[in-house]
Order: structure tokens, then C-alpha cells, then sequence
């Protein structure tokens, strides 16, 4: 009897402890949901909270009616779950799993609730039913780690193999050519053997960008002459390094300094006609070393070495210990003391202090032929220019005989910020060749004595593209400073605000210019490398066409010759605001001849949580604030921005098949909350970079931007989250699309989950398309290098890396012993605090 009474016992603190977290779970689920109602929301959260207590109540009371009650709401919140989002299985998982749970624990409670009423407490039917729910539930949390496309492959895209003697030999731009295609017509790694790859080398930088806050990112995509490898970090060194065992040949320091935005994502290259790349002494198997390995050799070994403490969890899966060589460090460059002698070949860096460098690419000396000793500074011209207010982010643009160059312009600060000049150099001098004001187009190049170009007025600060037939340069803009108040823009600053600019690449002058976003109050710059590419016509001919991706999640493709849209563009109406002292464009361009990713009018069923709770939350957020599509204008209120300023697309651009017009672009999706403060609530020392208030002096207002997150930090609508979409630039239909990255290496509040949901999360780098039918990326939240099928867009391969990375993926085949290796610079990911200074090359293994 006393064993019998204390298992009753049991059994009701049992019951109580599931009453009790039913109606915890319960009363905040029907508070929230009043207060959703109270917004015009959906009824269902408050009635299913009230539900709850009640069944909670009864339970608590060992009543069976409550596991009934709850048995019911269960099945009709199945039956709203599906109305509510249809089949999709992530918006079902978050509105249904933990109501399944605790549906499983309610089931096994059953027999001991109907016993203690008096009823026969026989367990088979309610255990049968428990062992169903449970069953669902693990294939429910199974399915999470289960890839599946949101759009599928409907045909093949086949593989044409290289044809002998067109194999690629250098990777010599940031985009491989000025086109910004991203494509290496190279085919020793296929779909048959990339499984096989492995780390062959790993070299370390010695540069390892800081998450302190201060905007650091390692971004770069390295490029590769000969058997030269160039890569620069953050911060701005430039190493050269050996193409086969990855060992540094020289190294360059131009010791610049920036309070935030710290970035490389590339370098330009030039090389005299006539002129080859110098060996390294390691690829002439000379015995002794040229000068600079020779004094690379006599320095210590690189005091950011590896170490237990800076190796991350994971790092020995991508690092075999005889791969990584001891990386020898040379002395920081003097620039001061160039050489006297021509460079060759000459590397452009462009530094975050606002100066352009020209390097010579054999020795790693300053070009003293090149501007004051190797160094323009683009500071000349522009006025002042505070820390941090003007610098360089994106490559330098090589087009013939001129090196160009734009700039980053620190957004939202105050009106006349540093200019948005976009000026092209001379190679050989440094000497000023053109400006482009877009403020002043009688400025062709330096200002007159006394004056500055135009401020305030829109810049570039992504990577530009050349067509060196019809001799153009095609700048994606940005807008006038600040973004989101543009009361105070001149009618230039409107004309040329987030468009595609085509300029004589002799001569600076605008050929013609097509706006993407009118009057831009969005932050909607345009912020990737345009692709230049012939597109078949159907009649044995091809249109020279430039497609353009933008943050709105819009892609489109124009006549890259007369600016003309090739895909339909059409000017619809948008909703207007109603900010005093604002003025807003009635309409804005739609391209609807190409896809739209990622950026459709949210509405309260599309909001998304880990839980019900959550979700719950996300909806009360969405109902307070005025979501009007892709243009809601922002305003006193608070309003929803979706896609928000990061996109949609951003810098990392895309890359093409081009024997089959496929385009691949991956994006993220993410929503800001924006809304405007009158300028006496403004507080001293606003300065939100990305997110935050925003003081937009000499304007009326400043700004406020909020990430759209649940209280976990999740993003508050639906995944995925971010996406590789296959675009067929011949039908502007998507040929297929896969969520990309995964929760293991972030999670809820930051906390990392370790599990790889195969959620989709925002992406941020470039893409690498090669002629074997691989697609390689590695710009997601979790720390892989991965390479898709370009046929169907499935995973299949992907190496774990030491920490994430933003950079993009690059190939070539080295000159000495023929292996092709692909290589990626890792340093990060975005948001993340695993940060590191590696170059690591992958390649199959030897034959034997």
C-alpha cells in the first residue's frame, strides 16, 4: 500500500508540473495574443492561450477533460496551422512543435488522469497515441537537418568540357575579369572527384581582423599571375605567395589606420604588354632565394602564428598539421624609399585611409613611378575629410592604360560629407586622367584653385566593370548623404542616386545612365559589380547585355551599350509618405523581365519564430509598425524595410555559367525597423554605423534602424533566411534555388547551436562558377566552404573551415606542376567572434 500511495503521489506532482507549464506557456501566449488582437491580428494565439489555461486547470485538478480540452485545441491548431501558412515546413515546425510536445506529454498523462477519476486507466490507445506524436515529432526535428530546394531543377544544364589550349591562366581581376563573371574555364576538379579534395597549404596572414566593434572584416578574394598568389587583409598588408605550398615571397604594409570599416576585398593588377611574370625562385627550382624571400627567411616566424588558444574548435578537420608551413613575415614596407626601378607588373591597393597605392607585383615594392614615391592620395580635391568619413573598400578598377577608383562615403552622418568623385588614374604616373563629379559634370579633373568637387553627392563604393570594346566603365552608385531624408538633395544628386552610370573609360564622360530607385530614401545603393555578358538572342547572334543585382532584391539587365532595359522594366506606383519637408517619387522602377528574390510585401502569416512564443511576438512587432512592400517610405512612424539596406543582394555580386546564361546569385533577407526623430530628440553623439540612431545632421531629423529580430534574435519572418538562386538569363526564369548555411555555428542570442539545421541563413561573399558544373561559396553563418551541382543546385561536397568567411572563392591551375587549386581567404564570418588570418588551398591528392 505505502509503494501504491507514494506512485500516486508521484503521479500527481507529475500532473501538477504539466499543468502548471501548460498554463505558464498558457497565460503568455493568451496575453500576447490580446494584445495581437488589440492591433487588428489573428484571434487564434489569444483563443488557444485561454484554451490552454483552462486545460490547464483541469489537469492540475486531475481532470480528464483537460487533456480533452487540450486534445482539441491541439487538432484545431493543426487545422489553422495549415490555413494560416499552407504546407511549408518551416512555418509549420515553429507553429506547431512545441504545442506536439507537450500534446506527447498530455497523451502519456491520460491513463493516470482517467484512474484517478475513477475510469478504466487501460494505457494502450493513449500510449499508441503518444508513441504517433512522438514519432511525428522526431521526423518533425529530423527533417530540419535535411536539405530540401525551395525552387527544384525542372532540366539539366549540361557541362561542356574546356576546349584544349582555352583553359584560364591567371586570375588577374576581383570578378577574373573586368566582365565581374566569376568564371574559371577550368575542369581538372569536377563533379566526379571533388569529393576528393584536400587541404594542400595553409598560410597565415598575420592580420587577423578584430570584432571589437570597430567594422574589421576580411573580405578579400586573393588574385593569381603566374605562379604568384596576392592577397591582401583588413587592414591592408599585401602578401605575395607561392601558388604550390602557399610560402610567402614578400610582404607590403602601408601602415594605414581607420576608426572603422577596416576592409581589403581586393587589388587591381596591370602589366606592361610586352611584359611576363617573374618567376618565384621556388617555381625556377633555384637553389638560392631571390632577395625578398631571402629576407623574408631571416625574420622570425610570424608572431600570430598558431597557437592552442587562437585555433578554434574544428580547425585540425582543415588543418593536417604538415599542410600549414611556418609563415615568415618581412619587415612592414617603406614607401618612402621605393625603388627607383619601372614596375612591370604592378598591383593597385587601395587603402582605408583614402590613398592608392601602386606595388610592384615581382618584389613588393612601392613603384616609385607612380605618383609621390607609389602613392596618390585621394584626399586631393575632396575637402575635409574627418577619420573614417572617406576611404576605400572596394577594388580599383584596371581598365586599359587608367586605374579607377570611387570610395566608401560614412552614411547618415550629416549632409556634405566628402564628395562621391569617381576619379581614373593613369597606370604608368599616377597621374589624374578624369573625374567624375557627379555633382558638377563641368569638372573633369582636379577642381579650380579654392574649390572642392561636389559633397555629399552620390559615390561608388562597390567594384565597377569595363568593356574594353566599347571602351565604357559602368559604375554602380549610391545616394546622396544622408539616406533616409532627401529634402535637401540637389536635382544632380537625384539624377545620378543609385543608378547604373556608364562613362567614357578615356575620357570620364557619361554616356548614358539608368536609375534603379528614384529619389532614394532607403538606403538602396546599388552595391555589387555589374556582369557584363553576350546573351544569345535565339538568331545565331548575342546582345551585349549588364545585369545588375540590387539590395531591393531586383535584378536588371539592360543594353550594356545604349542603357536600354533588355528584361521588362516597369514604373508602378509606390506608397507616398507624409514627412514634412520630404519629397517623394510617385513611382519607382519594377524589373519584372527578371526574377524578384527575396523581397516580397510581407503580411502577419509570413512572421516566424523558433516557438509559438516567439512568433507570437514577431507578430505584435509587425502589426505596430506600417509595412507597405518593397518602397514603404520611411517616416515619424515606426516602419517595416524589407528587404532592408544590407539587401537583398550586396558587394558580393555574382558569377555566370556562360556556356549555358546561368547566372548564380545568393542573397540575404533581412528587414530593418526604420522610422525618423525630430532633431531635438536627437542625441549628441549619434553615430549608429549599421544599426541604431543616426544623426543625419543638417537635416530636419535623424534616423533609427533596427534589425526586424525575435527576442532570440532570429529574424522575424519566415526562412530561409539567405539563398543561391540559379537565374536563367535567357527565359529571366530561376532555374533552381537552395536555402544556404546552417545553425551550427550561431543560434539563438548568439549562442551557438552545433546542429546543422539546414535552415538557410543571410549570406555575404561571392560565388565561384567554374566550367565542371561547380559553383563554390563560403559566405554563410557557418564555417564551410561548400561546392553545389550548377545542374541542380545540390551540396555536393564541403569542407570545414577554421572560422566562417566573406570572401570569395577563386581557381587556378599552377603554371609549375599543372595541379588546379581552389583557394579561399577566411578570416570570419559576419557577426561572428571566431575570427582568424588564413589562406587555405584545396586540391586532389597526388597520384600514386
Amino acid at each position: 500500500m505505502s509503494n501504491q500511495s507514494s506512485k500516486r503521489s508521484t503521479g500527481v506532482w507529475l500532473m501538477w508540473a504539466l499543468g502548471a507549464l501548460m498554463g505558464i506557456i498558457g497565460a503568455a501566449i493568451a496575453i500576447g495574443g490580446g494584445w495581437l488582437v488589440s492591433l487588428g491580428g489573428s484571434l487564434y494565439f489569444l483563443l488557444m492561450g485561454l484554451a490552454m489555461i483552462i486545460s490547464a486547470v483541469l489537469i492540475i485538478k486531475i481532470k480528464p477533460a483537460g487533456a480533452w480540452l487540450y486534445a482539441l485545441a491541439f487538432v484545431l491548431s493543426v487545422i489553422w496551422a495549415v490555413w494560416d501558412a499552407g504546407l511549408n515546413f518551416w512555418p509549420l515546425f515553429s507553429r506547431l512543435f512545441m504545442f506536439g510536445v507537450l500534446a506527447f506529454l498530455t497523451a502519456l498523462a491520460y491513463p493516470f488522469l482517467k484512474l484517478r477519476a475513477g475510469h478504466d486507466g487501460r494505457k494502450t490507445a493513449s500510449y499508441s497515441l503518444a508513441g504517433l506524436l512522438a514519432i511525428a515529432l522526431l521526423a518533425g526535428f529530423g527533417y530540419t537537418f535535411v536539405p530540401a530546394p525551395i525552387i527544384s531543377a525542372s532540366e539539366d544544364i549540361p557541362v561542356k568540357p574546356v576546349a584544349p589550349g582555352s583553359e584560364q591562366k591567371n586570375w588577374e581581376h576581383w570578378g577574373n575579369t573586368t566582365h565581374g563573371d566569376r568564371f574559371a574555364a577550368l575542369d581538372q576538379i569536377n563533379k566526379s572527384n571533388v569529393n576528393q579534395l584536400e587541404v594542400a597549404w595553409i598560410a597565415h596572414t598575420g592580420d587577423i581582423p578584430l570584432s571589437n566593434g570597430s567594422g574589421a572584416e576580411d573580405q578579400n578574394t586573393p588574385l593569381q599571375v603566374g605562379d604568384k598568389l596576392f592577397v591582401c587583409t583588413a587592414y591592408g598588408k599585401v602578401l605575395a605567395l607561392n601558388a604550390d605550398d602557399g610560402k610567402q615571397l614578400w610582404a607590403f604594409d602601408p601602415k594605414a589606420e581607420a576608426p572603422n570599416w577596416q576592409r581589403c576585398r581586393g587589388l587591381g593588377y596591370f602589366a606592361n604588354s610586352e611584359a611576363q611574370p617573374t618567376p618565384s625562385a621556388a617555381a625556377q627550382g633555384d637553389a638560392q632565394p631571390s632577395a625578398a624571400a631571402a629576407e623574408a627567411a631571416s625574420q622570425p616566424a610570424a608572431a600570430s602564428g598558431e597557437t592552442p588558444d587562437q585555433h578554434p574548435t574544428g580547425a585540425a578537420e582543415a588543418t593536417p598539421p604538415a599542410a600549414a608551413a611556418s609563415q615568415p613575415q618581412t619587415p612592414a614596407s617603406n614607401i618612402n624609399a621605393a625603388a627607383p626601378a619601372i614596375c612591370e607588373r604592378r598591383l593597385f591597393l587601395p587603402t582605408i585611409d583614402a590613398r592608392l597605392i601602386a606595388i610592384n607585383a615581382d618584389t613588393g615594392e612601392a613603384c616609385a613611378d607612380f605618383g609621390d614615391n607609389g602613392v596618390v592620395d585621394l584626399k586631393v580635391g575632396m575637402g575635409e575629410v574627418k577619420p573614417g568619413y572617406y576611404q576605400q573598400t572596394s577594388t580599383p578598377l584596371v581598365a586599359g592604360n587608367v586605374v579607377v577608383v570611387g570610395g566608401r562615403v560614412a552614411d547618415n552622418f550629416s549632409t556634405g560629407e566628402p564628395p562621391g568623385v569617381v576619379r581614373a588614374y593613369d597606370v604608368h604616373s599616377g597621374e589624374l586622367v578624369w573625374a567624375w563629379d557627379p555633382g558638377n559634370p563641368a569638372v573633369t579633373k582636379l577642381p579650380p584653385e579654392g574649390m572642392t568637387y561636389t559633397r555629399g553627392t552620390p559615390n561608388v563604393w562597390s567594384a565597377m566593370a569595363y568593356d574594353a570594346k566599347l571602351n565604357l566603365v559602368y559604375l554602380p552608385t549610391g545616394n546622396a548623404t544622408p539616406d533616409f531624408f532627401g529634402g535637401e538633395r540637389t536635382a544632380l544628386d537625384d539624377k545620378y542616386s543609385s543608378s547604373v552610370v556608364a562613362v567614357d573609360a578615356s575620357t570620364g564622360k557619361v554616356r548614358w545612365h539608368f536609375q534603379t530607385t528614384h529619389h532614394d530614401l532607403w538606403d538602396f545603393d546599388l552595391p555589387s559589380q555589374p556582369l557584363l555578358y553576350d546573351l544569345p538572342d535565339g538568331k545565331g547572334g548575342t546582345t551585349p547585355v549588364l545585369v545588375q543585382t540590387s539590395k531591393q532584391g531586383m535584378i536588371f539587365m539592360l543594353n550594356r551599350e545604349t542603357g536600354e532595359p533588355v528584361a521588362k522594366v516597369e514604373n508602378r506606383e509606390v506608397p507616398q509618405g507624409n514627412t514634412p519637408g520630404e519629397r517623394y517619387s510617385k513611382t519607382q522602377p519594377f524589373s519584372v523581365g527578371m526574377p524578384n528574390i527575396g523581397n516580397e510585401t510581407l503580411k502577419e502569416s509570413d512572421m516566424w519564430g523558433a516557438t509559438p512564443l516567439d512568433q507570437l511576438l514577431c507578430r505584435i512587432e509587425f502589426k505596430g509598425m506600417r509595412h507597405e512592400g518593397v518602397f514603404t517610405p520611411p517616416g515619424l512612424d515606426r516602419s517595416l524595410q524589407f528587404p532592408g539596406s544590407l539587401g537583398g543582394m550586396n558587394w558580393g555580386s555574382v558569377s555566370v555559367d556562360p556556356n549555358n546564361a546561368i547566372m548564380f546569385v545568393n542573397d540575404m533577407r533581412l528587414g530593418l525597423a526604420n522610422y525618423l526623430v525630430p532633431r531635438s530628440q536627437v542625441p549628441s553623439g549619434a553615430s549608429g554605423i549599421e544599426m541604431g540612431m543616426v544623426p543625419m545632421d543638417g537635416t530636419p531629423y535623424g534616423a533609427v534602424r533596427e534589425r526586424f529580430l525575435s527576442p532570440l534574435g532570429i529574424p522575424c519572418q519566415k526562412p530561409p533566411f539567405g539563398t543561391m538562386s540559379a537565374v536563367d538569363l535567357k527565359t529571366g526564369k530561376i532555374a533552381w534555388q537552395v536555402p544556404v548555411g546552417t545553425v551550427k555555428d550561431t543560434g539563438p542570442m548568439g549562442i551557438k547551436m552545433h546542429m546543422p539545421m539546414e535552415i538557410g541563413m543571410p549570406t555575404l561573399g561571392a560565388s565561384l562558377s567554374t566550367q565542371s558544373g561547380l559553383l563554390f561559396f563560403a559566405g554563410t553563418q557557418d564555417y564551410y566552404l561548400r561546392a553545389f551541382d550548377t545542374a541542380n543546385g545540390k551540396e555536393i561536397w564541403k569542407a570545414r573551415l577554421p572560422v566562417g568567411s566573406q570572401s570569395g572563392p577563386m581557381t587556378y591551375v599552377s603554371p609549375k606542376t599543372g595541379k588546379q587549386y581552389i583557394i579561399i581567404s577566411a578570416g570570419g564570418a559576419r557577426q561572428s567572434p571566431d575570427r582568424g588570418d588564413y589562406v587555405i588551398a584545396y586540391a586532389l591528392p597526388d597520384q600514386k
